[in-house]
Protein backbone atom coordinates (compact mmCIF):
# COMPACT_ATOMS: atom_id res chain seq x y z
CA UNK A 1 0.00 0.00 0.00
CA UNK A 2 2.98 2.88 0.71
CA UNK A 3 4.22 2.44 -2.95
CA UNK A 4 0.75 3.22 -4.33
CA UNK A 5 0.28 6.24 -6.59
CA UNK A 6 -2.92 7.81 -6.84
CA UNK A 7 -4.15 10.09 -8.67
CA UNK A 8 -3.92 13.06 -6.71
CA UNK A 9 -0.73 12.33 -6.80
CA UNK A 10 -0.13 12.39 -10.45
CA UNK A 11 -2.22 15.73 -10.31
CA UNK A 12 0.47 16.91 -7.84
CA UNK A 13 3.45 16.46 -9.58
CA UNK A 14 1.96 17.85 -12.69
CA UNK A 15 1.77 20.94 -11.20
CA UNK A 16 4.92 21.23 -9.96
CA UNK A 17 6.27 20.29 -13.23
CA UNK A 18 3.97 22.81 -15.07
CA UNK A 19 4.63 25.52 -12.14
CA UNK A 20 8.56 25.47 -12.78
CA UNK A 21 8.21 26.50 -16.29
CA UNK A 22 4.61 29.01 -16.04
CA UNK A 23 5.30 32.36 -14.16
CA UNK A 24 2.87 35.31 -14.26
CA UNK A 25 3.95 38.64 -14.06
CA UNK A 26 1.77 42.11 -13.45
CA UNK A 27 1.57 42.56 -17.35
CA UNK A 28 1.03 38.36 -17.68
CA UNK A 29 -0.87 36.96 -14.61
CA UNK A 30 -1.17 33.81 -14.69
CA UNK A 31 -4.76 31.97 -14.56
CA UNK A 32 -4.73 29.26 -12.13
CA UNK A 33 -8.00 27.05 -11.51
CA UNK A 34 -9.46 25.09 -9.06
CA UNK A 35 -12.42 22.30 -9.64
CA UNK A 36 -14.33 21.08 -6.99
CA UNK A 37 -17.23 18.57 -7.30
CA UNK A 38 -19.79 21.40 -7.43
CA UNK A 39 -17.85 24.61 -8.50
CA UNK A 40 -15.15 26.38 -10.25
CA UNK A 41 -12.73 28.78 -9.20
CA UNK A 42 -10.31 31.03 -10.87
CA UNK A 43 -7.90 33.70 -10.21
CA UNK A 44 -5.29 35.55 -12.14
CA UNK A 45 -1.71 35.85 -10.38
CA UNK A 46 1.28 37.83 -10.34
CA UNK A 47 3.86 35.52 -9.07
CA UNK A 48 6.31 37.94 -9.20
CA UNK A 49 4.20 40.00 -6.17
CA UNK A 50 2.55 37.31 -4.57
CA UNK A 51 -0.39 39.25 -4.95
CA UNK A 52 -4.18 37.78 -6.68
CA UNK A 53 -5.29 40.55 -9.03
CA UNK A 54 -8.50 39.35 -9.73
CA UNK A 55 -10.75 35.95 -8.71
CA UNK A 56 -14.26 34.78 -9.97
CA UNK A 57 -16.12 31.73 -8.99
CA UNK A 58 -19.12 29.76 -9.29
CA UNK A 59 -19.90 30.69 -5.55
CA UNK A 60 -19.54 34.63 -5.74
CA UNK A 61 -23.04 36.04 -5.08
CA UNK A 62 -23.58 37.91 -8.41
CA UNK A 63 -22.50 34.94 -10.61
CA UNK A 64 -24.44 32.87 -8.03
CA UNK A 65 -27.61 33.88 -8.99
CA UNK A 66 -26.85 33.08 -13.09
CA UNK A 67 -25.21 29.97 -12.42
CA UNK A 68 -28.66 28.36 -10.38
CA UNK A 69 -30.14 25.90 -13.24
CA UNK A 70 -27.16 25.55 -15.17
CA UNK A 71 -24.58 22.98 -16.24
CA UNK A 72 -21.14 22.84 -14.60
CA UNK A 73 -19.83 23.46 -17.62
CA UNK A 74 -21.90 26.30 -18.40
CA UNK A 75 -21.35 27.84 -14.87
CA UNK A 76 -17.64 27.48 -15.71
CA UNK A 77 -17.64 29.47 -19.48
CA UNK A 78 -19.36 31.84 -17.48
CA UNK A 79 -16.71 32.24 -14.33
CA UNK A 80 -14.14 32.53 -16.90
CA UNK A 81 -16.55 35.44 -18.66
CA UNK A 82 -16.72 37.64 -15.52
CA UNK A 83 -12.68 36.64 -14.81
CA UNK A 84 -11.60 38.24 -18.49
CA UNK A 85 -14.33 41.56 -17.41
CA UNK A 86 -12.92 41.98 -14.21
CA UNK A 87 -8.95 41.41 -15.64
CA UNK A 88 -9.95 43.71 -18.90
CA UNK A 89 -11.25 46.64 -15.92
CA UNK A 90 -8.02 46.54 -14.48
CA UNK A 91 -6.18 46.79 -17.54
CA UNK A 92 -4.68 43.11 -18.31
CA UNK A 93 -5.23 41.84 -21.96
CA UNK A 94 -2.77 38.53 -22.06
CA UNK A 95 -2.69 36.06 -19.80
CA UNK A 96 -1.02 32.53 -18.69
CA UNK A 97 -3.16 29.69 -18.73
CA UNK A 98 -2.60 27.33 -15.76
CA UNK A 99 -4.66 24.73 -15.55
CA UNK A 100 -3.37 23.32 -12.52
CA UNK A 101 -2.89 19.72 -13.67
CA UNK A 102 -6.09 19.41 -14.88
CA UNK A 103 -7.03 18.12 -18.27
CA UNK A 104 -7.73 20.68 -20.92
CA UNK A 105 -11.45 19.12 -20.81
CA UNK A 106 -15.13 19.28 -19.99
CA UNK A 107 -14.94 22.51 -17.62
CA UNK A 108 -11.77 23.71 -17.66
CA UNK A 109 -11.98 23.81 -21.34
CA UNK A 110 -15.04 25.84 -20.76
CA UNK A 111 -13.64 28.42 -18.48
CA UNK A 112 -10.98 29.19 -20.92
CA UNK A 113 -13.35 29.57 -23.59
CA UNK A 114 -14.82 31.34 -21.61
CA UNK A 115 -12.21 33.98 -20.99
CA UNK A 116 -11.72 33.78 -24.97
CA UNK A 117 -14.89 35.31 -25.33
CA UNK A 118 -13.91 37.29 -22.79
CA UNK A 119 -11.26 38.89 -24.73
CA UNK A 120 -8.36 37.93 -22.89
CA UNK A 121 -5.66 36.68 -24.95
CA UNK A 122 -3.44 33.18 -23.91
Amino acid sequence: MMGRITKDIKRRRRIIRVRKKVAGSAEKPRICVFRSLRHIYAQAIDDNSGVTIASASSLTPKLRDEVKGKKKTEAAELVGMKLAARLKDKGVETVVFDRHGYIYHGRIKALAEGARKGGLQF
